[in-house]
């Protein structure tokens, strides 16, 4: 993690600070939280910027606030020169922001307004302690696992891409399965009729690579796991690999369908018969802010509402008073 240091509403050299907005402007209750974070960092003398689509939809004008807001009609350089992106939605518009910042590498901080919101720090009654801890900068960034993936066919580099949670590879039409051959640094370990394959991180590993059957990875642990789904073989469980490890996957040949593969949901490439895909560990992490150092296993049980009625630990031992062998 990297400590971000107390501050007055200035960055080093005497530039203003930025705050990068981006909003699920589907949701009705987004635009009162978009406004009311506008409103208050404007108010400490930091610059909102906005990307131009978001702002019409959201109804904000920049000479609304001092100082204005930054309107940008590209999306392309968002994050630049921003210490932080602040997204208001659900685990989906935390993607969409890593897509939008990811050259930058621009730190995310999630306000959620979905469901689950595994990757969010903050819900929605928190906009007030938000606020302040993005005005006297009481945050770390954390780094998170991505993974890089190219698509190639008979040698040529058809799409690359990366991804935060995961790619999955899956056939394409309902009523046929695909056949691959998943191969491991090089060699070749098992062939599959299946409906497809996913290739998490362990970011992800909460989110498809969860719903498939595949393990919850804490977030310090250095791993990639790949899933089978529905595969019809005898060895079809989840892996667990090295984060040095280079994943391929080839279509084979004589599939009668393409298949499709999909980064974090977002992005689609298309995989005719003979593509081979690969996957490895990420150029680029991408950072998620922390408000507050809380275990994962906290986070689990929240986010999943997971039963802990009856946990006599360490914690609640010290509370009654007993010993540690009561």
């Amino acid at each position: 993690m990297t400590p971000t240091s107390s501050g007055a509403d200035t960055a080093a050299g005497g530039s203003p600070r930025r705050v990068l907005l981006l909003t699920h402007t589907g949701r009705a209750e987004a635009h009162e939280v978009a406004r009311a974070f506008c409103k208050a960092l404007t108010g400490h003398g930091l610059v909102v910027r906005l990307l131009a689509a978001e702002a019409a939809d959201l109804g904000l004008e920049s000479a609304q606030f001092d100082p204005p807001l930054e309107v940008l009609d590209d999306e392309g350089d968002a994050g630049r020169d921003c210490e932080l992106a602040l997204v208001i939605g659900g685990d989906g518009t935390i993607l969409r922001a890593a897509e939008i910042t990811h050259t930058s590498g621009t730190p995310l901080l999630g306000v959620n307004l979905g469901h689950v919101g595994f990757l969010a720090e903050a819900e929605y009654d928190d906009v007030e302690s938000t606020i302040d801890a993005i005005v006297q900068r009481r945050y770390t960034a954390e780094d998170r696992l991505t993974v890089d993936v190219t698509v190639r066919r008979e040698g040529e580099l058809v799409s690359s891409t990366f991804a935060l949670n995961e790619v999955s590879v899956e056939k394409a039409a309902r009523e046929r399965m695909m056949e691959l051959v998943l191969e491991i640094d090089g060699r070749p370990l098992s062939r599959w009729g299946c409906d497809g394959v996913v290739c998490a991180t362990p970011t992800g590993s909460t989110a498809y690579n969860f719903s498939a059957g595949g393990p919850v990875v804490w977030p310090g642990v250095e791993a990639l796991m790949i899933v089978p789904l529905s595969a019809h073989a005898l060895f079809a469980r989840p892996l667990v690999v090295a984060p040095t490890s280079v994943i391929a996957l080839e279509v084979l040949s004589h599939n009668e369908g393409a298949g499709v593969l999909w980064a974090d949901g977002r992005r689609t490439v298309d995989l005719p018969p003979g593509a081979r895909i690969e996957v490895r560990r990420g150029e680029t992490p991408v950072r998620l802010v922390r408000l507050h150092e809380a275990p994962f296993t906290d986070r689990l049980v929240a986010k999943f509402g997971l039963p802990v009625e009856g946990w006599r630990g360490a914690a609640a031992r010290r509370r009654s008073g007993a010993g540690p062998d009561a």
